[in-house]
């Protein structure tokens, strides 16, 4: 395979990841850390990431200016930092982004779109937005590496635990509260 051509397309596969905004892009990792090895897909992935927040900051600056309201957040801190980010510019709005883009349970769409639709700078939003997706990308492509060392029948058992988990996440959450 011609690895400038996957480099190319995995980077555009972070950007349409990032611009939707829902999609986890550990899989995309796991591809470039599987095809390209771990030091160059991590930094291929950083770089997908990077772009993929950048451009999506960009567009949801073009397009979203009135969502402010329809971002929902279920952790009541959570939302205050993104409201706190909303209102923010220059040096707090970038200490917000880093500690959100630290903290790996917060949605990168969320963030993103709060900002773009905030007061914050493309340039601060860039720069800070990437700082914060390396730790958490590193630990994402330290584990799928040591994964992708297992052999066959452990990695189709890991697998088959995350998609039977995933079923009863699903089960939990349909139903009926009360």
């Amino acid at each position: 395979m011609n690895e400038i051509l996957f480099i190319f397309g995995s980077v555009l596969g972070n950007v349409l990841i990032a611009v939707a905004g829902v999609i986890p892009s550990a899989f995309l990792t796991a591809a470039n850390i599987s095809i390209l090895g771990f030091e160059v897909g991590l930094v291929v992935s950083i770089i997908g990431e990077a772009l993929g927040a950048i451009v999506s900051f960009w567009l949801y600056r073009k397009g979203f200016s009135r969502v402010k309201e329809k971002v929902q957040v279920k952790w009541r801190w959570v939302r205050l930092l993104l409201d706190r980010l909303y209102e923010s510019k220059g040096f707090e709005a970038v200490a917000i982004v880093l500690l959100l883009r630290l903290l790996p349970f917060v949605p990168s769409g969320f963030v993103t779109l709060t900002a773009a639709i905030g007061k914050m700078n493309i340039v601060a939003f860039g720069i800070v937005s990437t700082l914060g997706k390396i730790p958490s990308l590193f630990i994402e492509a330290y584990s799928v590496h040591q994964v992708l060392k297992f052999d066959t029948r452990h990695q189709l058992f890991l697998a088959a635990v995350v998609i039977f988990s995933f079923v009863i996440y699903l089960i939990v959450k349909k139903r009926p509260r009360g």
